[in-house]
């Protein structure tokens, strides 16, 4: 009985190579890796260039909220912007929530 084991093990142990596993994971790499460059690093590309937009934004500029609102910038503070959106009206939000900056001519 003892034979029959010991044959057994020795069978499957010298049939598979170290590669096997490797080459067994190698789609997944692949795709993980196609995934990489088609979502994130574009992603990462629009971020900084929205960081960028944001911290050239200055006082004058027209600018449209997210939420659909047109205004000029008044002031600039930490993250609040304040817009001048009429005559005598001037609101606050947060600098995250402008989505355009259109410098003026």
């Amino acid at each position: 009985m003892d034979t029959a084991f010991a044959q057994t093990v020795a069978g499957t142990a010298s049939g598979t190579s170290p590669m096997a596993g490797i080459i067994s994971f190698l789609p997944m790499i692949l795709i993980v890796g196609l995934f990489y460059f088609i979502m994130i690093v574009p992603q990462s590309k629009e971020k900084k260039k929205r960081e960028e937009l944001l911290n050239s934004m200055q006082r004058g500029d027209r600018v449209l909220t997210r939420g659909g609102i047109y205004g000029t910038v008044a002031d600039i503070k930490e993250q609040l912007i304040v817009l001048k959106v009429a005559e005598n009206t001037k609101i606050e939000i947060e600098r995250s929530y402008i989505e355009t900056v259109q410098k003026p001519s």
